[in-house]
């Protein structure tokens, strides 16, 4: 089984997962794709088209410094795109793989997974409609960034269609996950 897990930068994507993990037991995988895409950044084919679109101040100690890499592709629609279209292979790959193993449930953590072809191979999809305040607080917290930073992230991230879901949560403080498992 895969579980779609969607929501905006601080829904609480991954809290839900940890819920769903404990449900489910030890033959559960959670996939927060973000952090295969912050995986991809260290390979060394994606780290030199970066530099090739980007320019070599994106480098620190050679390494893709994410911090500046954000900057820049927040501000720019094309600039995200660039970097999905380096990046994307890559992550689709690493997915592709964990997908192929055994696992009888997987759960897919990530903000646009509904622009994936693994958003239709999703069983369930569950979508986290926290509002903005809320996201704002914890990420700012989480992630130590400025209010400035997270309205950049904020502003370049997608517009979910909810009719698509299966499951919406609008307060993930009272998600119960034996409730939801029965319902489904």
């Amino acid at each position: 089984m895969i579980i779609g897990i969607c929501g905006k930068s601080g829904s609480g994507k991954s809290t839900v997962a940890k819920s769903l993990i404990k449900y489910y037991g030890n033959e559960t995988v959670h996939l927060d794709i973000d952090k295969i895409g912050h995986y991809v950044l260290t390979i060394p084919d994606v780290i030199q088209k970066l530099v090739n679109y980007f320019g070599n101040g994106l480098l620190e100690d050679g390494k893709i410094n994410r911090k500046k890499l954000s900057v820049l592709v927040f501000s720019s629609p094309i600039k995200m795109m660039i970097l999905t279209e380096i990046t994307w292979p890559y992550m689709e790959q690493e997915i592709d793989k964990i997908l192929s193993s055994k696992n009888s449930v997987v759960i897919l953590d990530w903000l646009l997974l509904p622009n994936t072809k693994f958003f239709s191979m999703c069983n369930f999809k569950v979508l986290l409609d926290i509002p903005y305040e809320i996201r704002k607080e914890r990420v700012m917290k989480r992630d130590n960034i400025t209010s400035m930073e997270f309205d950049l992230r904020d502003d370049a991230s997608i517009e979910y269609d909810k009719s698509k879901f299966d499951y919406i949560i609008s307060d993930n403080e009272q998600f119960d996950v034996e409730r939801w498992v029965k319902v489904k």
